[in-house]
């Protein structure tokens, strides 16, 4: 399961989706929408993508990690359009035998999605908005 979608995203449909008989172990990681950002209160972020390119990349960021981890399954689902303070933009669920596996597995997919998924966050502040730079705009 990687996809995007409009909606609110269920974390129980995740980790129901990479249960698996041969787990001992499932991590979670939940990207929430903070009050704040580099000293401004922050109302709201809205997000944009290359919807098609950005389920592939979500996709292979999937497999990379089954061949760098001994993990059975994984799911990635991030938002897209307006996310409100204490939702989830992202959640990632990771099923392996061991829990290390699962950790390491959930944390590379959060770190290499801000590297090189096309998803655009655009945040809304008291007083203006801005477009969040990602770290994949650095590396063009």
């Amino acid at each position: 399961m990687f996809r995007l979608t409009n909606k609110t995203i269920n974390i129980q449909e995740l980790v129901d989706h990479v249960n698996h008989p041969k787990a001992g172990a499932i991590a979670t990681f939940v990207g929430t929408t903070r009050d704040h950002n580099e000293g401004r209160k922050v109302t709201l972020l809205e997000y944009e993508a290359y919807a098609e390119m950005a389920e592939k990349e979500l996709a292979r960021l999937g497999e990379q990690a089954t061949k760098q981890w001994k993990i059975e399954r994984m799911a990635i689902v991030h938002r897209l359009g307006a996310v409100h303070i204490g939702e989830a933009s992202v959640i990632i669920a990771v099923s392996a035998a061991h829990r290390q596996d699962a950790f390491e597995a959930c944390r590379f997919a959060i770190e290499e999605l801000k590297k090189s998924v096309p998803i655009w966050k655009k945040e809304y502040f008291e007083g203006g908005e801005v477009w969040i730079e990602s770290r994949s705009d650095h590396l063009q």
